[in-house]
Order: C-alpha cells, then sequence, then structure tokens
C-alpha cells in the first residue's frame, strides 16, 4: 500500500518516532515545586523513574492553578507478609513514593519507599532522616506491576492472534488480514534460526518456544518506545526469567552424548579433563543465561536512556540555545535515534532467539564418533 508514492511504513516510523518524542517529552514526574521537570537533576530522576517499574499505571500529567495533576488508574498490590496474604490498590498510597503514607490493611502497615514495598513493625515509623526505612523489612511482592500488566496484555494478544492465524491454516493456504504480516516472520524464525541451529531432527520440538520468545520479546520492545510508559525489557527480572526459561529447556532436552563432553571431555589429556568440566559447567549454568539476560536488559535500557537523555536537550540548553532552538535539535536527534531502536528492537528479539537456538542446537546436537 502506499501514499503518495511512498511506502506507508515510513509515515508509520515517523509516527512512531514522534508520539515517542512528544510522549517522554510530556514529563510524567513531578519536580521539587511542583511544576514541570527544567533542571538536570530533576532530569536524571525522571530518567531512573521511568526505568523503573511501578504499582500504578500513569498516562500523562498537566499543571493545573499550579498544582501537578497525574491521570492513571491503580494497579491491585498483592503482598505476603508477617499476618499472610494482603491485598489492596496502589491508590492506597495516594502515588506517594517518600514512604509518609503508612497503609493498614489485615492488622499491617505497609510503606512504599522508592518504589519498593516494606512492612513496618509496630509503632515503626515510617522513614528516618536520610530517607531509609526504619525498623521495617520487604515483604514478598507478587503485586501486578506496569511491567506484568504489559505481560500480560501482550501475551493475550500473541494467544489471539496466533490463534486466529492457525485457524485460518485449517481453512486455506494463503493467511489473510493480520495474518498476511505474522506468516513470513514464522516462516523465517522456522527456516532461518530454528532449523540451522538446531537441526532438521530436532528443530520442530523447539520451533514453538522460539515463536514464542522471538514474538514476544519483539513487542514487548516495540510497547516499550510507544507513548504508554512501557520498560518491559528494560526489567532484569524479566530478561532473566526468559534467560532461565532457555537454561531450563537445554538443560533438561541435552543428549547423554552433550553431557559427556561437558564433564568428561574426550580426546584431551586426563589431567585437563577436570579442568574442562568446571569450565564447561559455569558456562552452561552461567555464562550463557547471563550473556541472554544482559544483552537484553543493557541494549534495551541504554536506548531508553539514549532517547530520553536527547529530549532532556530542550531543557539543559534552552538557555544557551533558547528554546527553539534546543526544541528543534531535540526534536532531530531523538527522531533519527528512535528509528534506529526501531531496528534494535528486532535486533534484540533476533539476537536473543538466535542465541537460545544455538544453544538448544549445541545440546541436542549427536556427535559422530569415529
Amino acid at each position: 500500500m502506499k501514499i503518495a508514492n511512498k511506502p506507508i511504513k515510513s509515515y508509520l516510523l515517523i509516527v512512531l518516532a514522534l508520539t515517542t518524542f512528544f510522549s517522554y517529552a510530556s514529563d510524567p514526574v513531578k519536580s521539587q515545586d511542583g511544576g514541570i521537570v527544567d533542571s538536570e537533576q530533576e532530569v536524571k530522576d525522571y530518567i531512573l523513574h521511568h526505568l523503573k517499574d511501578s504499582h500504578d499505571f500513569h498516562l500523562f500529567s498537566y499543571t493545573s492553578d499550579g498544582e501537578r495533576k497525574h491521570i492513571g488508574f491503580p494497579l491491585p498490590v498483592i503482598v505476603w507478609g508477617e499476618n499472610g496474604l494482603t491485598t489492596f490498590m496502589s491508590s492506597a498510597f495516594h502515588h506517594d513514593d517518600s514512604g509518609e503514607v503508612i497503609v493498614e490493611k489485615n492488622g499491617s502497615r505497609f510503606v512504599k519507599i522508592h518504589s519498593k514495598i516494606y512492612e513496618l513493625e509496630e509503632g515503626a515509623e515510617a522513614v528516618d532522616d536520610f530517607h531509609h526505612p526504619t525498623n521495617a523489612h520487604k515483604v514478598l511482592d507478587f503485586s501486578i506491576t506496569k511491567s506484568v500488566l504489559g505481560i500480560l496484555v501482550i501475551g493475550l494478544l500473541m494467544l489471539f492472534w496466533f490463534s486466529r492465524l492457525a485457524k485460518q491454516y485449517k481453512k486455506k493456504s494463503v493467511p489473510t488480514g493480520f495474518g498476511r504480516v505474522l506468516e513470513p516472520l514464522v516462516v523465517y524464525v522456522r527456516d532461518e534460526i530454528a532449523r540451522p541451529n538446531i537441526g532438521d531432527k530436532h528443530y520442530r520440538r523447539f520451533t514453538g518456544y522460539l515463536l514464542t520468545v522471538f514474538f514476544f520479546i519483539w513487542i514487548m520492545n516495540l510497547v516499550g518506545l510507544m507513548p504508554f510508559g512501557f520498560n518491559i525489557t528494560g526489567q532484569l527480572a524479566v530478561t532473566a526469567a526468559l534467560a532461565v526459561l532457555t537454561l531450563i529447556i537445554y538443560t533438561f532436552s541435552a543428549k547423554k552424548d552433550y553431557w559427556q563432553h561437558v564433564l568428561w571431555m574426550p580426546g584431551v589429556p586426563i589431567f585437563v579433563k577436570p579442568v574442562l568440566a568446571i569450565i564447561e559447567l559455569a558456562g552452561h549454568f552461567l555464562i550463557k543465561p547471563f550473556s541472554l539476560l544482559v544483552r537484553l536488559f543493557a541494549n534495551i535500557s541504554a536506548g531508553h536512556i539514549v532517547v530520553m537523555s536527547l529530549i532532556a536537550i530542550m531543557f539543559t540548553l534552552k538557555n544557551e540555545l533558547g528554546t527553539v532552538g534546543a526544541t528543534g535539535l531535540s526534536l532531530v536527534l531523538s527522531f533519527f535515534i528512535t528509528l534506529i531502536e526501531v531496528l534494535v528492537a528486532f535486533l534484540q528479539a533476533y539476537i536473543f532467539t538466535m542465541l537460545s537456538a544455538l544453544f538448544i542446537g549445541m545440546a541436542v546436537e549427536e556427535h559422530d564418533h569415529h
């Protein structure tokens, strides 16, 4: 489809970049005086705030009569403390992150400090003079945070899309609608990632997992560029969970021949075998999953930091370049970086899937002994 002889995908990239720019520039963080974030320290705090997960969902902010208004909706808080399971809505904290609002539920007292929930002991104050929790301990937090909400929504969308694609294949050989977008990507992951790295004999067993991981990471990366405030793959817990899943799959799918090469490498001097076994075990259980989780987490987080830092030019350089000059420079730089981030979103999903397929292929490979 073309509009004015230009591919529609070009317009989509421009819209995505512009919406990302204006969503970040709309400032979801309140400054110390309740106004717009415009100082260097407030910009740093804003970037760190955006990278963190949240117990509520923020949409946008605006200033009315000198007071900063935040528009969004609360999410369920589910914690396990001294008195067992306790649930309440995050609005009970009144969007406060300073530790001054204490929520009393189920015979326990809870406070949120630096986006973490603590349970206070009897008669204890929330924070000390250094803004640290006093006489408090962490709880097991099973809350539906913003990242968890994003994961659930993306999971349901994927289930809906691919269920419809599967039903279309039952009725006709060529899918229609959105299925025509998904089909070439499914074929690409199967024929260019799964089959070459795992082999013709075993690739079908693991193609479902690789497809799930690829689309899941790719969509989460793209959602992180949209004006919803999601930073799902920028959370270390999310990337670690994905890496652990790959670790579990290639560990329990590994052939006897693979473990023989790991624990007692053939063809090397016997005194070297124990040293190689330690190195191979460290690579299997530590280095491989660590490379998966850190690469995805670091690249996505760095991309968000770069984009928001370039957008912050309109605040930090407005005195030197003027409001128009600083805004124009910020818009141009952040626009091109956002276009690159669209490519990075796909690239990181591809790399994670490729490495997962490679690790699985190494585990299920059957060596020929002569």
